[in-house]
């Protein structure tokens, strides 16, 4: 194989949820079309990789040039809550399936002690400030239903204290080991409208 394209492949295949299949239908697809795609695509993800940022508050990914983003900027979704997620994909899945009409907070990983993820990797540095300052009553935590999900979700409740705040997490329809991309928006539905103070 021409080590080009090889070297493109696996680049492809290191991003996440992409074997090295799919990884070899996108690069053959990119260079056997020629109608410009190969430039729309690496000018796609420079301009991104230059122009977004995460938010200074909560974490989500915006315009570097608009401060805060879309979320915190809300005034609607002011409605004393805060749903914990993983990742912006988590976001997205819940923005889809209009669930929640809240605030987020992107932690960004789950605490593992064989991955080398420790608190200090985690996002939380703004997140006692925002209960504070957004009179937060509900923190409800939307981890992945595995240990290391629920290792983190005790750590965040360890670290914000009992106060007045309380705490909830995703109820029935999240399958144990389950992650938020692959559950169907009804399921996600049933969970957010079931979950359960902790």
């Amino acid at each position: 194989m021409n080590s080009k394209i090889e070297k493109l492949i696996k680049q492809f295949a290191k991003l996440p949820r992409v074997g090295n299949r799919a990884a070899v239908r996108i690069v053959l697809s990119i260079l056997q079309t020629r109608d410009g795609r190969a430039e729309n695509l690496a000018a796609a993800i420079l301009d991104a990789t230059e122009n977004v940022v995460p938010c200074p508050v909560c974490g989500t990914l915006t315009d570097k040039n608009v401060g805060t983003c879309e979320f915190c900027r809300d005034t609607s979704r002011s409605n004393g809550q805060i749903c914990v997620v993983r990742d912006m994909g988590d976001v997205w899945t819940l923005e889809k399936s209009s669930v929640f009409h809240g605030r987020y907070h992107i932690i960004g990983n789950l605490l593992s002690g064989a991955n080398g993820v420790i608190p200090e990797d985690l996002n939380l540095k703004t997140l006692p400030d925002r209960i504070k300052n957004e009179n937060i009553t509900e923190i409800i935590f939307a981890l992945p239903n595995t240990v290391e999900g629920k290792t983190t979700q005790h750590y965040i409740m360890s670290v914000i204290g009992n106060g007045n705040v309380k705490f909830s997490e995703l109820a029935s329809g999240v399958p144990l080991g389950g992650d938020l991309d692959y559950i169907d928006d009804g399921t996600l539905s049933l969970a957010f409208g079931g979950r359960r103070e902790l």
